[in-house]
């Protein structure tokens, strides 16, 4: 029994099921409540006695008094995936935001509910939105009593799409906050994504367009991903599929714009690359570290590359050089990289290349004149070979050795530009080195979230569709962050924890399995508290 005295002076007792047991860092026994029975006036006794009655029949028959009742296993269900996640959500304020907006609306529905599901579905089982639906209601314990069916899934995916811009920033700075993120360092990336259908929208967001993912014959859409430096994301974008990535630089700067962040760098890809592009990064102060095409032929690049000096070794494989070309307005500052390792394979591969065009050249040498000239055609058309390939005066194939010395040139190198001059040439290199998160990050939207295959059709859903990915992605990287575990790791080892379903005569038990020393550890390294061993019993319904 415990007691509370209330401010009249009256006293309320309260019953509770509890075991001792020892404080291994104070040495002191402390009592663990397992369950708690409510108010002592209040108990429903005879659901007391049904319990004791039950939980009788585990014991030898010479020592219970004859229970008949028995216990049936009725189900088991992973549940340590979706808790942790649940709690994640919980902590780093997703929770709270969309009820506070939809207090003003007169929802029915579970849409904050609905949305977690959604999100949870595509860390741990990605599957399309019917699937959800079932895989709530007989797959997962997600936490959550109330139903949730499809219609509420479509309308919470059009309630996240009106709040998904305010969303994600106060998710965002929330999560800074909660991990002490660095956003010095802001990088910035696009990728595509094709839609299973065959037409393009007209004015939409389905597009023909270059395809990241070689997949020209279908419409697609392109988005738009910022992360910090340890891989967290900051904010999504969706756009028409035939957007070319110069073209989403100012928006992704204009839309941020709002967010007042620190002093900041953006680090982009040499896609991004171009001067209207650096114009707009250094608007309002902002800097930039952006990849260059060493070997696009310009002027600039081939002054950077003949400069003189020695490279300084910043650690195993990245040597750094820093050039400074022009003056003035039209000065700029240049880093070449170079990685002996990545030069060592650059010449081995070119010399695999090399030994190939001799073989193609020997091989097509007796053909026929219209067989030799089909050939012909299509090794110098050849992706990889056709660089290397020329016509002599009697217009045979050989090797072009101007374009192999050319080229050799820029053996395990790349060239770096930095609108920074507070930035040393090393912090740069190691900062642009960084860029593989945003990669990584998308990779995880195509592999583990399984972005694709996307059957959407309305813009909105396609768009509502990635932010959900989007927030799944959160959950996962601050779970990678805090515990220093991948997500497929934890996400294997916490689905090991599942909740048991058991009937007797009079009640209905729900336990969890034992907690093991893993799963303990993930949640001891993210600050979660280990969920009870019995989460609930109740009388069946009649």
């Amino acid at each position: 029994h415990t007691k509370r005295k209330n401010k009249d002076g009256s006293v309320v007792s309260y019953l509770q099921l509890a075991h001792n047991i020892r404080d291994g860092k104070k040495g002191a026994i402390r009592a663990e409540v397992l369950y708690n029975f409510g108010r002592s006036d209040q108990l429903d006794v005879d659901a007391i006695r049904r319990l004791i009655k039950s939980l009788t029949r585990f014991l030898p028959p010479e020592e219970h008094s004859g229970a008949t009742s028995s216990l049936d296993f009725v189900s088991s269900k992973p549940m340590g995936g979706a808790y942790l996640l649940r709690k994640i959500w919980e902590k780093i304020g997703i929770k709270a935001m969309p009820n506070k907006s939809l207090k003003e609306r007169e929802f029915s529905a579970p849409v904050e509910w609905a949305i977690f599901a959604m999100v949870a579905n595509g860390a741990l089982s990605p599957d399309s939105k019917v699937g959800v639906e079932q895989w709530v209601k007989h797959d997962v314990v997600l936490g959550n009593d109330a139903p949730i069916s499809l219609h509420h899934l479509y309308r919470a995916m059009d309630y996240l799409l009106e709040e998904g811009e305010n969303l994600q920033k106060e998710v965002f700075f929330t999560t800074a906050d909660l991990l002490n993120l660095s956003v010095d360092l802001l990088f910035f990336d696009t990728a595509s994504t094709y839609v299973e259908r065959d037409e393009e929208d007209i004015e939409g967001l389905r597009r023909y367009g270059y395809s990241k993912d070689s997949r020209p014959d279908l419409p697609q859409v392109v988005i738009g991903l910022a992360v910090t430096k340890e891989g967290i994301p900051v904010r999504c974008w969706v756009l028409p599929g035939n957007t070319p990535d110069m073209k989403t630089v100012e928006l992704v700067k204009k839309d941020l714009r709002g967010w007042r962040l620190s002093r900041c760098v953006w680090v982009m890809d040499r896609g991004m690359n171009s001067e209207a592009n650096r114009m707009v990064l250094q608007q309002g102060g902002g800097h930039y570290i952006i990849g260059e095409r060493a070997g696009d032929g310009s002027d600039a690049h081939r002054e950077v590359l003949s400069h003189g000096g020695r490279f300084k070794k910043v650690k195993d494989n990245l040597e750094v050089k820093e050039v400074v070309a022009g003056d003035g307005e039209r000065r700029r500052r240049f880093i070449v990289v170079y990685n002996p390792l990545e030069a060592v394979r650059d010449a081995e591969k070119r010399e695999e290349t090399l030994k190939r065009i001799g073989e193609n050249i020997s091989a097509i040498k007796g053909k026929k004149e219209k067989s030799y000239k089909k050939a012909l055609c299509l090794l110098t058309g050849h992706r990889t070979m056709g660089r290397y390939v020329m016509l002599d005066s009697n217009g045979t194939a050989a090797i072009n050795e101007a374009k192999v010395k050319e080229d050799e040139k820029y053996d395990g190198k790349y060239i770096l530009s930095t609108s920074d001059d507070t930035l040393s040439a090393e912090d740069a290199a190691l900062g642009y080195k960084q860029h593989i998160e945003v990669e990584r990050a998308f990779r995880t939207l195509k592999t583990t979230l399984e972005l694709r295959p996307m059957y959407h059709r309305k813009d909105d859903r396609i768009s509502s569709h990635i932010l959900l990915c989007f927030l799944a992605l959160l959950l996962i990287r601050v779970a990678e962050k805090e515990s220093g575990m991948t997500w497929d790791s934890i996400r294997a080892v916490m689905n090991r924890l599942h909740l048991g379903e058991f009937h007797c005569e009079d009640s209905i038990v729900f336990q969890t399995t034992k907690i093991t020393s893993e799963q303990a550890a993930i949640f001891h390294s993210l600050d979660v508290p280990v969920p009870p061993r019995f989460t609930k019993i109740k009388t069946p319904p009649s």
